[in-house]
């Protein structure tokens, strides 16, 4: 087995017709637009950043406490807080322009109805430096709409169509693992036009304070990320990558290069780091370091041989 120097790998990966970087990515909601991350990683080495959640007006988002660790993840109970899309427009994608032009930046699009996500993809049509939309219809924890877009076959393809007609990027559709069989939904949107799947979202959990006899959170339940989460991910997206022919963003857990490696082989064309961003600013960049050096290690040339290369029942 020939290896190759970690530097020589070839880490470019074809992703709804765009040459991505890397097939290292971000989480929506752990990375801002980039900026904060922007002193501890190279944003353009990046498959794509992932916006945080983007709305057509601001959302003050939840009330009381929002955030609580758990054994082995973290719950959240954000409930999508942004200043809208004209002050990401203002701020975010102006400083990528200046100082990340060659950063992929792939929005994430959340609304409470179908005219909401509309209305955000379609001011951002008037603007460059946009290469995909991320349509949140998976969000655990807004009362209208988020995950009730999901959870039916019938309204995430209503959505996705919408979304479809009004743009000539591509259209991600980010589904929720809080359902029966994922792989409807999954059908359901690639019919609809999505030329790709971002899975999984949070799962839906709750903590409990004893001493008090009341939820940790305000809202009693938020999204439970982090390592304990990734079996759950890992399953969902190798089951995902039977079901439709459109490429996947792999995501939940996910810490290390070598999570990368195994969501890869699960099918997934792009991983995306969330949580362990809150731990180590530097974690998506150690993670393509690691990837790299498995490939040589390996004696894989190109990262992108691993997609979908798991060896069933082995």
């Amino acid at each position: 087995m020939k290896q190759s120097s970690p530097e020589s790998i070839n880490t470019t990966v074809e992703f709804a017709g765009m040459s991505l970087a890397s097939p290292v990515t971000v989480a929506s909601g752990t990375f801002g637009a980039g900026r904060e991350f922007s002193d501890f990683v190279s944003l353009e080495d990046l498959g794509a950043v992932i916006t945080k959640g983007v709305s057509p007006v601001a959302w003050s988002g939840n009330t009381g406490r929002r955030i609580v660790e758990t054994t082995g993840g973290m719950l959240n109970s954000i409930g999508l807080q942004n200043p809208g899309v004209e002050s990401f427009i203002k701020h975010d994608l102006a400083w990528l322009r200046e100082n990340a032009p060659k950063a992929r930046l792939f929005v994430n699009v959340c609304g409470h109805s179908k005219n909401d996500f509309v209305e955000v993809v379609e001011r951002l049509e008037q603007e460059v430096g946009v290469s995909a939309y991320e349509i949140n219809i998976s969000c655990p924890n807004v009362d209208a709409g988020g995950m009730a877009f999901g959870v039916k076959c019938d309204a995430a393809a209503d959505i996705i169509s919408a979304v479809r007609a009004a743009t000539k990027r591509p259209v991600i559709a980010k589904l929720t693992p809080n359902v029966t069989d994922i792989t409807e939904i999954a059908r359901a949107v690639e019919s609809a036009g999505a030329d790709g799947i971002s899975l999984i979202n949070t799962v839906l959990g709750m903590a409990i304070d004893a001493h008090s006899f009341a939820p940790v959170l305000k809202r009693g339940v938020g999204g439970l990320s982090g390592p304990a989460i990734k079996p759950i991910a890992l399953r969902m997206v190798h089951e995902t990558s039977k079901a439709v022919s459109i490429p996947l963003i792999g995501m939940g857990g996910v810490s290390s290069g070598i999570d990368v490696v195994e969501f890869m082989l699960a099918g997934a064309t792009l991983v995306a780091i969330g949580t362990a961003n809150f731990k180590d600013p530097r974690a998506t960049a150690l993670a393509l370091d690691e990837l790299k050096d498995f490939c040589s290690s390996h004696g894989i040339g190109a990262a992108s041989d691993l997609i979908g290369a798991l060896k069933e029942g082995a």
